[in-house]
């Protein structure tokens, strides 16, 4: 039987064009903006041409009047963060792991623990420390993912940190963050928290999860664009933290420009890297705005129906579906390996016509490899999506295999 989710999916699918002429299950890569996000970028736009300071100091009741406190304030009530200065905006998710990661005090003999399906972005920041006598610690996937056991298995007196992504990009697998942040709090170490495929699907507490730090660039699960997201860093640790890279706007007192002082400024503003992208900024708030009025956790739901949809029908084609199957453990990713399972080279010859076959029939997924190069194909879903479009996925390479 249909299922529906707890919104109006028709009026949902309104206010994304491209689900006029294409089934798009690629928002993993990256999503498309409700138009609500396009009109609000066009009328910053605008504004910088009329009247670009008010954005930065507009009058009270300017919509587009102080980005900085609005940005903050909204993100912050986004994942329940205590106060708004632990939010600041970022370019990405790999700027802002980059400059938490340089911003701790580091001693040699220090440990951090990923897993080993983590997304480059939340792994070459830590890489990088072994240059500093730090050593990375990879755990090997439990069920496509970070789980409290593996990292037990190689935590120790020397662990400072403990880094995941919410949404595994490869495998979907969904981590328990409430389960390893309280893990992490109970020993004193660092939970850094990737949220870029799941910060618009999944609903975040970074209080009651106790993360430590958390980042979403903002073109994926935001459904914003690109080159614009967000950093949260919880009070207590950031003011531990010295940047490595340091800002204009960054320092106390840095109003006045020729007083040069370092001393870092209260909060995640400590991190800001001078004038930012602000109709990116207010573009990701409108997708935010819009995402908590349909209800994260109903998106929440939705995603993870269509994800049991798809795995359901791919299973029964036959295909070797990677993501867990419980929905407790995966969120809006399906993937599934293709091709030859025993000739590497007719598997990614197969894959890359699979890929075509969808494309000439308006389908859009992502084809990923794992970590020994065999070819997978990805579907990701986001709150306008039905089910009919997953299933087209399965029928489309069955037509393929004909």
């Amino acid at each position: 039987m249909t299922q529906l989710p707890a919104y109006d999916l028709e009026a949902v699918r309104r206010s994304f064009p491209i689900a006029q002429r294409l089934t798009y299950l690629n928002h993993a890569s990256i999503a498309p903006v409700p138009t609500a996000s396009q009109e609000a970028m066009d009328a910053v736009t605008g504004r910088l041409g009329s009247d670009p300071q008010s954005l930065f100091v507009g009058a009270a009741g300017d919509p587009l009047g102080n980005v900085f406190v609005t940005f903050s304030s909204e993100i912050a009530a986004h994942i329940n963060a205590a106060d708004p200065r632990e939010v600041v905006g970022v370019m990405s998710t790999s700027a802002g792991i980059n400059t938490v990661a340089q911003a701790i005090d580091w001693q040699p003999g220090d440990n951090i623990v990923f897993c080993n399906v983590e997304f480059p972005s939340n792994v070459y920041p830590w890489m990088v420390l072994e240059r500093r006598g730090v050593e990375c610690r990879l755990a090997p996937s439990d069920n496509g993912g970070l789980t409290v056991e593996a990292v037990d298995a190689l935590a120790d007196a020397n662990t400072r940190l403990v880094a995941v992504s919410a949404v595994q990009f490869l495998t979907g697998h969904r981590a328990d963050l409430v389960a390893l942040g309280a893990y992490c709090r109970a020993r004193g170490i660092l939970f850094v928290v990737d949220a870029i495929q799941a910060a618009g699907h999944i609903p975040i507490d970074v209080q009651a999860m106790q993360i430590d730090v958390l980042v979403a660039g903002g073109q994926k699960s935001l459904m914003g664009p690109p080159g614009q997201g967000f950093l949260y860093v919880r009070d207590a640790v950031c003011a531990g933290m010295l940047p490595g890279m340091v800002g204009p706007t960054a320092v106390e007192g840095w109003e006045h420009w020729l007083h040069y002082d370092l001393t870092p400024r209260e909060g995640a503003a400590r991190f800001m890297m001078g004038t930012p992208n602000i109709a990116g900024m207010f573009g990701v708030l409108a997708s935010v705005r819009f995402l908590r009025e349909l209800g994260i956790e109903h998106i929440d739901a939705w995603t993870r129906h269509l994800s049991q949809v798809a795995i359901e029908d791919l299973v029964a084609r036959g295909y070797d579906v990677i993501t867990p199957t419980d929905p407790a453990r995966h969120g809006p990713i399906v993937t599934f390996r293709v091709g030859d399972p025993n000739d590497m080279q007719q598997a990614e010859s197969q894959a890359a016509a699979m890929l075509a076959h969808l494309a000439a029939n308006d389908v859009r997924v992502s084809k990923r490899q794992d970590a020994a190069g065999w070819p997978h194909l990805r579907i990701s879903t986001h709150c306008y999506n039905t089910e009919n479009e997953v299933r087209r996925v399965g029928a489309l390479l069955e037509e393929w295999r004909a």
